[in-house]
């Protein structure tokens, strides 16, 4: 087994193209080619992380944090992360971070949250904006089937909670073949007519290359004519944060006392409790203080996230509590989901999960 495996296992699950513009997720240090011994998981990384998997064989880490966020211009011991990279290297360590694309997806870190508190009917709290394409082609009556199964498979046509989705119109297409073509129906020099389906389907952007070398595949014709139309719809099975239901209300400070126990939390930041039970909860993990707003025009009874600053909990309006649980309380589950999208598929080398206490904050 090679790392490339691993990295096309995560972002099989957390395409990287789902990733903000400011983030660097994918593989950071190391050779793709390179075989697999073991495995380590972590959220960060730091000398001590690197020092675990050096002591357990592991040579490649896997984490949510990226070790490099910012330029690299040096690797002269100067800091933690130059420190941490260089060691990597003279081992042979490979490094990859999956970040805020995993963050993107309904099962990625809100997911794993979700599931910890027992979250029903979840959706995205921020759908993803200009995140979706339409395809719009033209294949014979007889071949429009294979056309558009192909296009299916590739990842087209998936809507909500519906796939196999697509429009369909008969018609006629016309075209003349030049000399040096070599036409599937037609000859050259003459004007042909030939009875065609259109066939329109929407696709995540991020599928963009797969979807249309599928339909190059798969259609008949020696150049198919298709045209790639970006759509202002949000993508609503991708974005920021998650809100859904508990299955029954229950009082407030109650529910901060479970949250306190699940996520194993020294403390939890909060605002006026208000006069009415929790149903609607509004999750983000990380740093999700921005995202409030959006929380409470979703009538979020609360919002669990972490990193708000002094006057962030000023802005609830009087609709919403607030608990801040802390950046790494949130995202510690992340560990359990490379975990499992690891595990599932590979059997042949160990994954460890790290035993390095990486959350910089403490408390007295």
């Amino acid at each position: 087994m090679i790392v490339q495996s691993i990295c096309d296992l995560i972002e099989e699950f957390a395409p990287l193209a789902l990733q903000e513009s400011y983030d660097n997720c994918g593989l950071l240090v190391g050779n793709s080619q390179q075989e697999i011994t073991n495995v380590l998981i972590s959220i960060d990384i730091t000398e001590e992380v690197v020092d675990e998997a050096i002591a357990k064989n592991c040579n490649l880490i896997v984490s949510h944090h990226p070790l490099i966020f910012s330029g690299l211009k040096q690797l002269t011991g100067r800091n933690e992360v130059q420190r941490s990279v260089a060691k990597a290297i003279k081992n042979d360590i490979a490094i990859y971070a999956a970040h805020t694309n995993m963050d993107n997806v309904s099962q990625g870190v809100n997911g794993k949250i979700a599931q910890k508190l027992g979250l029903i009917n979840t959706q995205i709290l921020i759908p993803k904006q200009n995140s979706l394409h339409k395809l719009i082609t033209f294949a014979p009556i007889a071949h429009a089937e294979n056309v558009r199964n192909a296009l299916f498979s590739a990842g087209a046509g998936h809507i909500g909670n519906y796939d196999g989705c697509s429009f369909n119109q008969d018609g006629i297409g016309t075209f003349k073949a030049k000399d040096g073509a070599q036409p599937f129906v037609g000859e050259i020099d003459i004007l042909h007519l030939e009875p065609e389906t259109k066939i329109e389907v929407v696709f995540p952007t991020f599928l963009q290359n797969q979807v249309v070398n599928a339909l190059l595949e798969n259609h008949p014709y020696e150049v198919p004519a298709y045209d790639l139309l970006s759509l202002n719809n949000p993508l609503p099975e991708f974005g920021t944060g998650l809100i859904g239901e508990l299955k029954d209300e229950v009082d407030a400070i109650e529910f901060l006392y479970q949250i306190k126990q699940i996520f194993n939390c020294k403390s939890i930041r909060y605002t006026d409790l208000l006069a009415k039970k929790i149903k609607r909860v509004a999750i983000c993990g990380g740093a999700g203080s921005s995202f409030l707003k959006h929380a409470i025009a979703a009538k979020a009874d609360i919002y669990i996230s972490g990193d708000f600053k002094y006057h962030d909990f000023f802005e609830t309006q009087n609709k919403i509590i607030i608990a801040d649980i802390g950046h790494f309380e949130s995202e510690q589950f992340t560990k359990d989901i490379f975990y499992e999208i690891i595990t599932k598929k590979m059997t042949t080398f160990a994954v460890r999960i790290s035993d390095i206490k990486t959350n910089p904050i403490n408390y007295l």
